[in-house]
């Protein structure tokens, strides 16, 4: 199994373990062994479906200014620990990779694994969502006609991303690729 594969199998687990409560305070079953790259994965697509579910709450009409504003401050704080969660995943890819010989002719990625990751976690989440979409019963065709055309694009960058996610790996793996952990220093808070 590639490791894009794990990531998407990992994801879809903790997708659908959210929606079984689809609340933004359930408490998170994380079934994989603490500090392991499965438990960092599962714990990132969790922090994305609250995330995901804070922003449909800020967005919509019926909410009240003073719970808007806790709710942003609130997806603050997520993002916060999501760019922490990425930055642990990146560190946990320079110490696998960490005795590789770069290549003198070696190149910079724009994007490090882990914000990859980042990437593929969401994007399955919208997949989640664009089939909930495809399968709802009170939609009009022409809705869920769109919704199928979205979700065969959804796909096609799934399996895109996750090409492009392995061949990165394994062009640091083999020392064709340099990696570093970038701190992303957003500042959520002053203090």
């Amino acid at each position: 199994m590639s490791f894009s594969e794990k990531c998407c199998l990992v994801f879809e687990q903790a997708t659908n373990a959210y929606h079984v409560t689809n609340h933004i305070d359930a408490t998170v079953h994380n079934p994989y062994e603490v500090k392991s790259i499965e438990f960092y994965l599962y714990l990132k697509n969790w922090i994305d479906a609250v995330q995901w579910h804070l922003e449909d709450l800020v967005r919509s009409t019926s909410v009240e200014p003073t719970e808007a504003l806790a709710i942003i401050r609130r997806i603050d704080k997520s993002n916060l620990d999501r760019t922490d969660l990425v930055e642990l995943i990146d560190s946990f890819f320079l110490d696998q990779y960490k005795n590789v010989k770069v290549q003198p002719d070696a190149t910079f990625n724009t994007e490090s694994p882990a914000w990859a990751i980042d990437r593929l976690s969401i994007l399955i989440l919208k997949i989640y969502h664009m089939r909930q979409e495809t399968e709802a019963s009170d939609v009009t065709s022409e809705h869920k006609a769109k919704c199928e055309k979205k979700l065969e694009i959804l796909l096609e960058q799934k399996k895109d991303l996750s090409i492009a996610l392995d061949q990165l790996l394994a062009d640091i793996k083999a020392g064709r690729k340099h990696m570093k952990v970038y701190k992303q220093m957003k500042m959520y808070d002053k203090k």
